[in-house]
């Protein structure tokens, strides 16, 4: 079951506080990246109005207006009429021919990017800066089982905000406590629709992987997007394109990787040393970024350029630490923090939990009963998952059988025999 956790303030942190630019110059990118996305914009829709425009390029109708008056002295729109105090035009043949040229490189016609620059400058304002005790991390933990010997690992180690070695037996809940450290930030972030780079436009904002807000603040320039703090999970399908810029050739834009659109949140590598790409391969991409907190990234033609890597990695694993990485790249992940298998009394407390939340009756010393279960046949450690996979297990039984579920001892010695392999 789940806690209810206060929700992010629907403001930006750190007093990043971005204000809608009313012209062209305070924009922070070209005038000609601006036109191609006003003429590609105007293609697709055929006819539009400047207040139209300026919503769907997420600007201010001065810096349409700016770009629809050169137009006009170029004939590249025709005007059709007017709507109050606004324009109705649409493309000239020459105007249609010039977009279909823009459309033939890049078919962005989204929400105009941001500057390296801004983002750069963004990104390092908004860097997470946690002051929490063990109170507030049993809170974000409530869920969970954990003793106050873990917390007070973890709680330093997610005050430093630097990168995270999770390690320990499979099965003791080390993914679950990847997955919620993100609760202890109780703040919001601005995450910009995309980037320019050298003319090229790189999309950063992805529904999938960022939680948006709404804002209360109409001041707010457009172009970027309240979200909480970012967070990232990646396991076995990790390859090393994932850490690249990817160029669509079809539409001509990039797809920032995913530590870019982590950025300002939480990276999690699960079950580290088992991706499609090596620990090797990783730990070389990573070992400058995570040192010094910056990435480099290249364009398709060559330009390399560098972003910010304001981001907490955390690997987490079943694996020896020293079977992955060397002593260099391990001193650069300067917390280490081992997940132990559980004592019999935190065994019965997440018993006690797992039937409480689905409601299984439960013998008196039904706990018991399954720990002298899961030690027998030479298992000699007793791990946080058992009383949930063994419950799934029961479930699974009673709804064979036509009856419902009950934790008997005939029951749990069967449900334990399909769960454990025979050594």
């Amino acid at each position: 079951m789940s806690a209810t956790l206060p929700q992010p303030p629907a403001t930006p942190v750190n007093h990043f506080n971005p204000r809608i630019p009313e012209s062209i110059e305070t924009l922070g990118i070209s005038e000609n990246l601006v036109l191609d996305l006003v003429v590609r914009r105007l293609l697709l829709e055929g006819t539009s109005t400047l207040s139209s425009l300026a919503r769907k390029l997420r600007v201010s109708v001065p810096v349409i207006d700016h770009v629809f008056q050169y137009m006009r002295k170029q004939q590249l729109v025709e005007v059709k009429g007017m709507v109050g105090n606004d324009y109705t035009f649409t493309h000239s043949a020459s105007g249609r021919q010039l977009a279909s040229e823009r459309f033939q490189i890049s078919q962005y016609a989204g929400a105009c990017p941001v500057s390296l620059n801004e983002y750069h400058a963004a990104t390092r304002q908004q860097a997470a800066k946690l002051q929490i005790d063990r109170r507030a991390l049993r809170q974000a933990f409530s869920d969970l089982i954990v003793t106050d010997r873990l917390l007070d690992q973890l709680g330093p180690a997610l005050i430093s905000q630097n990168s995270i070695f999770v390690y320990g037996p499979s099965g003791n809940g080390k993914t679950s406590i990847a997955e919620r450290m993100l609760r202890v930030y109780q703040d919001a972030v601005l995450i910009p629709y995309a980037v320019e780079v050298d003319n090229q436009i790189i999309s950063i904002y992805d529904p999938v992987v960022h939680n948006a807000l709404e804002t209360t603040d109409p001041e707010i320039d457009p172009r970027w997007v309240l979200c909480k703090r970012p967070c990232i999970v990646v396991g076995g399908e990790l390859i090393p394109s994932m850490l690249e810029l990817r160029l669509d050739e079809a539409s001509g834009i990039y797809s920032a990787p995913l530590q870019m659109k982590a950025n300002n949140g939480l990276f999690i590598v699960d079950d580290f040393g088992r991706q499609l790409m090596s620990p090797r391969d990783l730990l070389n991409r990573w070992i400058v970024p995570l040192d010094r907190r910056i990435d480099y990234l290249t364009l398709r033609y060559g330009v390399k350029f560098q972003i910010p890597f304001e981001l907490m990695v955390v690997f987490s694993t079943n694996l020896e630490p020293s079977d992955l990485a060397d002593e260099a790249f391990l001193r650069r992940i300067q917390n280490k923090i081992y997940v132990e298998s559980v004592s019999p009394a935190v065994f019965d407390q997440i018993f006690q939990r797992v039937v409480s939340a689905r409601r299984v009756p439960a013998e008196a010393d039904s706990a018991e009963f399954l720990r002298k279960l899961c030690l027998r046949e030479g298992r000699t450690e007793l791990r946080a998952c058992y009383p949930s996979d063994i419950c799934n297990i029961l479930e699974s039984i009673s709804r064979y059988e036509g009856r419902g579920i009950a934790m008997t001892k005939p029951d749990l010695e069967r449900a334990t025999s399909l769960y454990f392999a025979k050594t």
